[in-house]
């Protein structure tokens, strides 16, 4: 039984050619498919998506500023800003020898950093309430929120109980925003005296500039305000305007988008 038209004597063979060359056709596509996947794996990822390489363009951009304004980039420490990073963000910087890290919140701190607290340096750049003066103090390195009375007594009381000495930075509002924490420059000297008193070693100063203003002046008042009560510490410049911070003076700087790319919106 035949399975081709009457007097198509060739049917079956060129039905036969026609399959042949489909799958020939589809062998072909098949391996240049699999040659152009081989070529893009195999293609250098463009730096900008490294978090390594933007680590190391951020350190270069940190030792040029210090260099220009006649200082050693040695002074300069960067705190990369890991608040509401994933851990998958987090890791290559830390593999790549960075050490120091800022948080928000004590208790995202603790969860991130719990286990894996060998070796680094944790800063809480992120407002403190009271009720967790006495972990952030027992948790953290460097705690540079302070900005009120209150926060100071329970910080002069947790820390002499724990007998930990977390280093210490006041937050100065050098903008005055009513919806930022923060002394103001006006009070800064009587409040620097109070915690003195209360015995917390005042290692420097903290701002965060208005959004809408030049940066260079409240880098330059929060310089003034360090210098004239000795203070040699001074945390200033976000991803922005980190090398106008190091121009005026910044012992460090706090990175967080340039160095992470943007944080998720929380949903």
């Amino acid at each position: 039984m035949t399975n081709h038209r009457p007097g198509s004597d060739f049917a079956p063979r060129a039905g036969y050619l026609w399959r042949a060359r489909r799958l020939s056709l589809a062998a072909v596509l098949t391996s240049d498919l699999f040659r152009v996947l081989q070529l893009k794996m195999t293609e250098p990822v463009p730096s900008a998506r490294l978090p390594c390489a933007r680590l190391d363009e951020i350190q270069a951009r940190m030792a040029a500023a210090a260099r220009a304004a006649g200082r050693d980039p040695a002074e300069v420490r960067l705190v990369a800003v890991s608040k509401q990073q994933p851990w998958e963000s987090i890791e290559p910087i830390l593999v790549a020898g960075q050490t120091t890290f800022g948080e928000n919140r004590v208790q995202e701190a603790m969860e991130r950093w719990g286990g894996r607290r060998e070796g680094l340096t944790l800063h809480l750049i992120g407002p403190l309430q009271t009720n967790k003066a006495a972990e952030a103090a027992a948790f953290f390195d460097v705690i540079e929120t302070l900005d009120r009375p209150k926060l100071a007594r329970v910080l002069a009381t947790e820390i002499q109980k724990a007998g930990c000495a977390p280093r210490l930075y006041v937050q100065i509002n050098t903008g005055e925003e009513p919806q930022k924490a923060g002394v103001v420059p006006a009070e800064a000297d009587g409040f620097i005296a109070e915690c003195l008193g209360l015995g917390l070693q005042i290692e420097g100063l903290m701002c965060i500039p208005p959004v809408d203003e030049e940066p260079a002046m409240h880098f330059a008042l929060l310089a003034k305000i360090a210098a004239r009560n000795g203070l040699s510490k001074l945390s200033m410049g976000m991803s922005d305007d980190f090398e106008t911070a190091i121009r005026f003076g910044a012992t460090s700087v706090r990175v967080g988008s340039a160095l992470f790319g943007a944080r998720l919106a929380k949903a």
